[in-house]
Parts: structure tokens; sequence; C-alpha cells
């Protein structure tokens, strides 16, 4: 497969917030092998003088470039990291080996599972408690001045590919790394978004446990178009949360003749009243179309399975008067709602 690359011109255009922390991680990997990685900087447009400063940083194209010719000329997708290389193509594997899962919480455990048997160094476990999960990295074995970009590399890509299976953004609700927070701490806030906490052992990131149930939406196309550039991954921020549909919808359903307006739905939500309908519209979908749908659902099972009239039908979904109730159903369905009682035959 053809590997997509930024062009010369992309490089260093946008912000440079890379840490040359891990530029030097990406250089000690090619000095522990005994080879020169003047050419890969070169390529990268990355200056030698840049690896001394250690407030430097580097944009993620030259990260990006520099990542993937150095997996290539060290034929480790790992960068040193681990006691055995992962020769190219080590992760497109394990992104293959989940694509079929039906849902994300599937695609996880094989991707946890898969990678035990790339390398045991480091493990990675999927757990749910109270609503949460959380994907946790066990060490055995010492990482040494890698740890760090092992850690933050493997996790974050991970999440990357998560985000992507799911076309979505998954918010975190915390991230912890095993060591003291570095001077460049500040880029981890673009890394995980969300909290982060240093000094906590182990490193993982947590997030609602309700995203494991989203279904998988790529494809083996899709997949072969990523993984022409699959490092952006690791720094891509979605925009969009699918969560956020079934969170609305939830919310709807739990008071159906509740009025719901945009303000309370988002303040219930712990986000904004423009996020709200932004994200509601990328997901094709409306505040008020929603509304309709848990309201039409709730008529339809009340008119079937209670005798309750058509009036106080109404009244349990919001409606001030049966007949714009009517109207409404009409709308929904076609028919009026005694004609669907009926149609549907006698309630129990």
């Amino acid at each position: 497969m053809k590997i997509l690359a930024p062009s010369p011109a992309e490089l260093t255009r946008g912000r440079a917030a890379t840490p040359i922390a891990f530029i030097r991680a990406i250089v000690t990997g090619y000095r522990n092998r005994g080879m020169d990685p003047a050419s890969a900087l070169a390529q990268a447009q990355i200056s030698a003088a840049l690896l001394d400063d250690s407030a430097a940083r580097v944009t993620a194209a030259q990260m990006e470039l520099l990542s993937g010719v150095a997996m290539q000329a060290l034929d480790d997708e790992a960068l040193g990291w681990f006691s055995r290389r992962l020769p190219w193509g080590s992760y497109g594997m394990l992104c293959r080996a989940s694509l079929t899962a039906p849902t994300l919480e599937v695609a996880l455990k094989r991707w946890c599972r898969h990678h035990r048997l790339l390398t045991e160094d480091i493990v990675f476990t999927l757990t749910q408690r109270g609503g949460l999960a959380t994907i946790r990295v066990s060490e055995n074995t010492e990482l040494g001045e890698l740890r760090e970009f092992c850690l933050v590399s493997t996790l974050r890509y991970l999440l990357g590919y998560a985000c992507w299976l799911v076309d979505s953004r998954i918010a975190l609700t915390e991230a912890t790394f095993p060591f003291p927070a570095p001077g460049h701490a500040d880029a981890y806030a673009y890394l995980f978004a969300g909290p982060a906490r240093f000094a906590a052992e182990p490193a993982s990131i947590s997030f609602d446990a309700r995203y494991l149930a989203l279904p998988v939406r790529r494809d083996e196309k899709a997949l072969q178009a990523m993984l022409q550039r699959a490092l952006p991954l690791t720094v891509r921020q979605y925009r969009r949360d699918r969560l956020l549909v079934h969170s609305v919808a939830q919310l709807l359903a739990a008071a159906p003749a509740a009025a719901h307006t945009a303000e309370d739905v988002a303040a219930q939500l712990n986000t904004s009243v423009r996020t709200l309908h932004r994200q509601l519209k990328e997901e094709g979908v409306s505040l008020q179309k929603l509304k309709n749908e848990v309201r039409r659902e709730h008529a339809i099972r009340l008119l079937l399975q209670t005798r309750k009239s058509v009036k106080q039908v109404a009244a349990a979904i919001g409606f001030d008067s049966e007949k714009s109730f009517a109207r409404a159903f009409r709308e929904w369905t076609g028919v009026a709602p005694s004609v669907y009682r009926t149609d549907a035959g006698p309630a129990p």
C-alpha cells in the first residue's frame, strides 16, 4: 500500500504544538539501533538545533512525517519502545481485526486482546464500573526514557482509532499518567481533551460507558483509506458526539410531556445551546424532530397498551388540546389517533 505523507508545504503550516520531547524520543529510537536520524529530521524540516531546546514545538504534520519515515526506516511501528520490533503493518492488523465488531465495546476488547500478540511489554485492559469505562495500561517491562512517548502514543492512537470506528468524539472524564507532569504538560489538553492527572498509576483513559454501545460505522474501504495516513488519528479531535443524540432522546423520553426547550436540554447535558444544535444538525436531526419522535412513540404506546382516552393521551405527551394532538398525530402516522387504535385492535 502506498502511504501518503504531508507535502513540504504542509509541514510548517498551522500551529506548532507537538513537544520537542516527542521528537527527541524518536531520535533516541534511531540511536538505540545505531542509526543516524539526520535524513529523517531533514525530510521533516526539523533542525537538529531544536533538539536542545526543551521549550521547542513542531507542527503535527512534521511529527507525522518524521514518525512515518522512522517507522519504515527502523521497521518498527513502536519506534523502539518494546523489547521486540513491531514490523510495518502491525497496528494496521490490529485495526483490521477490530473492524468487523458490532459495537465499540467488542472492538476495544479485541484490540486489547490482540495487542498482546504483538507484545506483552505493555498490556491494555478495558473495564466498566459505575457507568464509567476505563482502558488501563499495565507495564510489564522497564520502558526507560521512552516511557512517556510510548504511553502517550499508544493510548492516544487507541483513542483516535476508537473515535474513528464510531465516527464520534469520545469525551474523556479523565486521563492518568504514571509520571510527574512534564514541562510540556499543556500539550496533553489537546491530545486528551479532559482532565489529566499525573503521578497517578497506571496510565489510563476513562469515558462514559455508554459510548461502548455505539455501533462500528467503518468498513474495509474506509480502513484502507485511513491507513494511508493513520498518524493524524493521534491528533485529530472529532467535533461530532454521537452519544449526544442518544442522551437527548433519553432525556426527552424520561418526561415526554415536558416542554424541553433547547436551553433546558443543553443545561441538563452540560453543553451550550449552540453546541447542542450544531451536533444534532451534524447527525441529521433537530431537537424538534427528536421531541416529535419521542412523543409519537409514547402516544402509540398509550393508545395501544392502555384504555386512556385520546384527550388523556394528548395531555400525557404535552399537548394542550386534543385537537392539536390529533393534528400532529395525523402528520406522524397518516391517520387519526382513534383510527390508529381501532385498526390495531382492542387494548388489553
